[in-house]
């Protein structure tokens, strides 16, 4: 049970203050003032207390779209342990019902930014759509490196096998698994070089533009889900680099928590020393990272680990 609140409180706490550190990396590399670590805080709470405003060619599929978005991000995050190698929701296929949660959580905000019949959303859809379908691959071929040491397509399984085998240090094929899941989440989280955040120029976006026509409290459940996204799959980046100690919840913390911010830093470092690619240049970007993993699965597999 104390794992359970453990895990919970991460979730909270977490997500907008990781957020935030990525944007503090930036503002430092740019040496800028910049934004204060806990300006996401401000942010949503800001969004909370405003009123929402709906376009009389909106159906309720677009109110509706920030909820499921944040319930489904919320639930596949119950899937992933953070602190120790336990997740609450922990079951055999759990890796099958994370990656689907996320893809319904992305399908519900590129429905709700269809809906508003807004020819830039709709674009920001599309491209969102495209890039996924490409970059998908990557993530279960990293998945399957994860998991077919201990047999058991389960979170939990893979990463109490990756913390009793050494992790990284005894087994260098995750490094593989690293790099593509690197690329992985760079593109679902719609950062450089995939995408811009801080664009303001809508014929390049892709994230943002498909929440532009939200606001108040519809806005500010895109943003956390938006912020409890990274925070998932940075955990899940750790446990890929990092043995997370299973028996020892604070040593774990530690190690997840540094972890992250080093996740934070690579994030915030790659916006701030390259530029985003061409759009043509994208599936290219995409289909690398799924070759790098299907290299470790092969590598896995004529080793005899698998």
């Amino acid at each position: 049970m104390r794992d359970v609140f453990l895990h919970l409180a991460l979730l909270v706490l977490g997500p907008l203050t990781l957020l935030g550190l990525v944007g503090r990396v930036k503002a430092v590399a740019a040496r800028r003032v910049g934004a204060p670590l806990l300006q996401p805080w401000h942010d949503v709470w800001k969004l909370l207390r405003k009123g929402a405003v709906y376009s009389t060619t909106t159906t309720p599929l677009f109110v509706a779209g920030p909820i499921v978005a944040l319930a489904c991000t919320a639930l596949a995050a119950l899937m992933v342990p953070l602190a120790g190698v336990q997740a609450p929701l922990a079951f055999p296929g759990d890796i099958f019902v994370f990656a689907g949660l996320l893809a319904l959580a992305r399908f519900a905000t590129m429905l709700s930014a269809l809906d508003t019949g807004s020819a830039f959303e709709g674009m920001g859809a599309s491209r969102e759509a495209a890039f996924a379908a490409m970059a998908e691959p990557a993530l279960f071929l990293v998945l399957m490196i994860a998991t077919l040491p201990g047999g058991t397509p389960s979170f939990s399984t893979a990463f109490n096998e990756l913390s009793g085998t050494g992790g990284l240090v005894r087994d260098p094929v995750l490094l593989l698994a690293a790099l593509a899941f690197g690329a992985f989440l760079l593109t679902d989280l719609s950062r450089i070089p995939i995408d811009d955040p801080n664009t303001h120029l809508e014929l390049t976006m892709i994230h943002e533009v498909m929440i532009l026509d939200h606001s108040g409290p519809d806005l500010a459940f895109l943003h956390i889900g938006y912020a409890m996204r990274l925070f998932v799959l940075s955990a899940i980046g750790v446990h890929l680099l990092v043995p997370v100690p299973p028996d020892a919840p604070l040593a774990a913390l530690a190690v997840l928590l540094a972890g992250q911010a080093g996740i934070a830093g690579f994030i915030g470092g790659i916006e701030s020393v390259t530029a985003r690619l061409r759009l043509t240049r994208v599936a290219q970007f995409l289909i690398g990272a799924s070759v790098v993993a299907a290299i470790g699965v092969l590598v896995l597999h004529l080793g005899g680990r698998a």
